[in-house]
């Protein structure tokens, strides 16, 4: 397996998530959580990092996270190995708790702050389908839940823990307690509201923000040329060419569309299939073939494609 891709430097960024090595619990009750985050505040004093947000799940944890030293992987390696000795310790129990090692995406604060903290803050109460809005009687449980910063920004919890920083309130209004009051009635509305999630816009699998931050990543991935960088390339340019296939076939129909996306973008055939409405891949198949028999047939269709396959072979080269 691929080892994370790891974008380090002075005031980045990130959300950092990490699961328990099959999916398995990495907090059994409420000891281990208050644990956890006595961990989280040791790994503050000793490596300077600042917490912004955060939400613990029976099986994952959410962080959200500034290093105005540059130290991730550093600073989130000693959280990880830390807290699984205390956890197997206690539990009488050895071997690995997270599932390899933590995922951290880049994010551009000023553009994506808000979405951000609000949906990691809605995991304890989020539809299983992540479709629709959340059941309005879930917003007692919200408020209710300790382990997340929710109750902070909320202006719930009557003292939040000293390694917390708020500083990200000021993106709901300079005001303290003014942003409290917005955080909550933005908070609010995802109650009426489908919730969207913020990684439909994450960039090459790693960075949900611009241009200028996406270029920057580019840079310092280059300079390493490790295996797993290059490894990263490679996918990072079938992203890119999926998404220059989508966006040429955006105004065409839904056959056309799924044509170029499993011909073109090489995305998988199932992937595009459940996308459209499909069960499994087998009704794509039969559209397809049904497609290439009408294109035999009629020279402007078969024009249509020969474009778009000309379009696709000059972004390759």
């Amino acid at each position: 397996m691929a080892r994370p891709i790891r974008v380090e430097f002075a005031g980045a960024v990130y959300h950092v998530t990490a699961r328990g090595n099959e999916r398995r619990a990495i907090f059994r009750d409420d000891q281990d959580r208050r644990r956890f985050l006595q961990t989280v505040g040791e790994m503050v004093e000793e490596f300077g990092v600042r917490v912004l947000a955060y939400c613990l799940m029976p099986n994952h944890y959410h962080l959200v996270v500034s290093t105005p030293l540059g130290n991730l992987s550093q600073a989130l390696g000693w959280l990880q190995v830390t807290y699984t000795v205390r956890f197997n310790r206690r539990h009488r129990r050895s071997g690995h708790l997270f599932q390899g090692r933590f995922k951290a995406q880049l994010v551009e604060a000023d553009e994506y702050a808000r979405w951000l903290v609000e949906y990691v803050h809605l995991n304890p109460v989020r539809t299983r389908q992540r479709v629709g809005p959340i059941p309005v009687e879930q917003a007692a449980e919200l408020a209710r839940y300790e382990w997340s910063s929710h109750r902070d920004y909320a202006g719930l919890r009557k003292k939040p823990a000293g390694w917390l920083c708020l500083d990200w309130l000021r993106y709901w209004d300079e005001n303290v307690a003014d942003a409290q009051r917005e955080y909550r009635r933005a908070m609010g509305r995802w109650f009426s509201e489908a919730v969207p999630s913020p990684w439909t816009e994450l960039r090459s699998g790693l960075v949900l923000g611009g241009e200028a931050l996406l270029g920057k990543a580019h840079e310092l991935i280059g300079k390493k040329k490790g295996q797993d960088e290059a490894r990263w390339t490679v996918v990072e340019q079938a992203s890119a060419m999926r998404d220059r296939v989508r966006e040429s076939v955006k105004d065409e129909s839904d056959e056309i569309k799924i044509w170029a996306r499993i011909h073109l973008g090489r995305e998988r055939r199932v992937v595009v299939a459940r996308e459209f409405g499909y069960r499994d891949g087998s009704g794509v198949t039969h559209l397809l073939k049904k497609l290439e028999q009408n294109v035999a047939s009629n020279p402007r269709e078969q024009q249509k494609l020969t474009h778009l396959k000309q379009v696709i072979s000059s972004f390759k080269s």
